[in-house]
């Protein structure tokens, strides 16, 4: 019963739609994350180039699992108007990526994948917040 309430039923309770956002938002990381390694490291892409190009990659993965499994309720009919507005809160979140990675890396001289992994574990609570409050309420 408590897998059924966690992984398959519909809900509203934020805890369990959290929980779910984590499960989504590590498979979107693991798309934004792979992409950029592979285009820092193979296409010799420059990194923050790299970071912008994964970021949206997992936004498209994140903003399809977000609507088929996380959240329940829509606040927007229009799915076209939901993803631009999705996409808005995602651009923030890029905006922040890309601030954390470069000081991560630039200032704090670490490891640009490290300073990813930090990014993205801040970026996973405005995510969350910002959608949940302004698309799924």
């Amino acid at each position: 019963m408590v897998l059924n309430t966690l992984f398959v039923k519909g809900t509203d309770k934020t805890h369990i739609q959290f929980f779910r956002y984590i499960i989504v938002g590590g498979l979107a990381f693991i798309v934004d994350f792979s992409s950029l390694f592979i285009f820092t490291e193979y296409l010799g892409i420059y990194y923050l180039i790299s970071a912008a190009l994964a970021f949206i990659l997992g936004l498209i993965i994140n903003y399809y699992l977000s609507v088929s499994w996380v959240f329940d309720k829509r606040t927007l009919n229009n799915r076209t108007l939901e993803f631009s507005v999705f996409t808005a809160i995602g651009i923030v979140g890029l905006g922040l990526n890309e601030i954390f990675m470069w000081f991560f890396t630039e200032e704090l001289k670490l490891y640009y994948l490290i300073s990813k992994i930090i990014s993205a574990i801040i970026i996973l609570f405005w995510n969350f917040i910002a959608r949940k409050f302004t698309l799924f309420r």
